[in-house]
């Protein structure tokens, strides 16, 4: 059975009534098909920041990490989120297995422009750890830290390391945030996109800032697997139950070899 990986955003870890919601929806999945999750974890970066008075900045939606910030980030997400996740998952009676990007070679991570300070790029490696766990049963719940070749550690944007996840084990992905999927200019939800869609959103600025890397995440993980990627909310679990029944939830991203249905119909709305 193909497996299927969910992609949280770092508000839910602190919501113990949606990890409940979310880990009870898992726990039915899982019995029909592997279950993989990766987590950023980015509100708890931003608690520990402003504990130790440091100051959190972004370039293009992507957090700057400074070598004296990547300590506090590596604990955060590695560490703090990680564990309360693998807590949570266990609460309900999943048999979760914490883990890093920087674990078992499971990706390859090159540094990205300074600018962005202690910051990579993944791409897929080594699947033989995940493939072990998940023939057993386990949950793997994996932190976007990564390591260089050379021990160097570094942050990833976690819809880019869920990408790399899914490439990795050639995957169907899920990635959940706090919104419900991309919105239009009058902020309806957009049931399903293609790539000259989101070219054309993006030069109107209607898709932006970080919702622009999540959509370009899940455009490149599309592509690359040759699946529709989606994108919905974790405060609905449920529908992910929906989607694999085969009912809409979320937007989904289409790869560029799919023609989908209705695709004149965006550009008419959005002339």
């Amino acid at each position: 059975m193909q497996p299927l990986v969910i992609k949280v955003g770092g508000a839910f870890i602190g919501d113990k009534d949606a990890a409940r919601g979310l880990f009870a929806v898992i726990a039915q999945l899982i019995k029909t098909r592997p279950v993989i999750l990766v987590h950023g974890g980015g509100p708890i970066v931003e608690q520990w920041m402003q504990a130790l008075n440091l100051k959190s900045t972004k370039i293009d939606g992507l957090r700057v990490t400074t070598d004296v910030h990547m300590p506090y980030v590596v604990g955060a997400l590695a560490g703090t989120a990680n564990t309360q996740l693998v807590a949570q998952a266990r609460a309900c009676g999943l048999e979760p297995v914490g883990l890093s990007l920087a674990d078992a070679h499971l990706v390859h991570c090159t540094q990205m422009q300074a600018k962005y300070g202690a910051v990579g790029n993944v791409e897929p490696a080594d699947a033989k750890l995940l493939n072990t766990l998940l023939a057993q049963g386990f949950l793997p719940i994996i932190s976007s830290i990564s390591c260089s070749d050379g021990g160097q550690l570094l942050n990833i944007n976690a819809d880019q390391a869920a990408t790399a996840v899914a490439q990795l084990l050639k995957a169907e992905l899920v990635m959940l945030s706090d919104v419900v999927g991309v919105l239009d200019k009058q902020q309806s939800l957009l049931a399903q996109l293609s790539p000259r869609q989101i070219e054309l959103l993006a030069e109107q600025k209607v898709i932006r800032d970080g919702m622009l890397v999540k959509v370009k995440a899940a455009l490149n993980a599309a592509n690359s697997i040759g699946l529709p990627v989606t994108i919905a909310s974790w405060k609905n679990p449920q529908s992910l139950l929906q989607m694999l029944a085969g009912n809409s939830a979320g937007t989904r991203i289409y790869p560029a070899d799919v023609q989908i249905a209705d695709e004149t119909k965006l550009d008419q709305e959005h002339p």
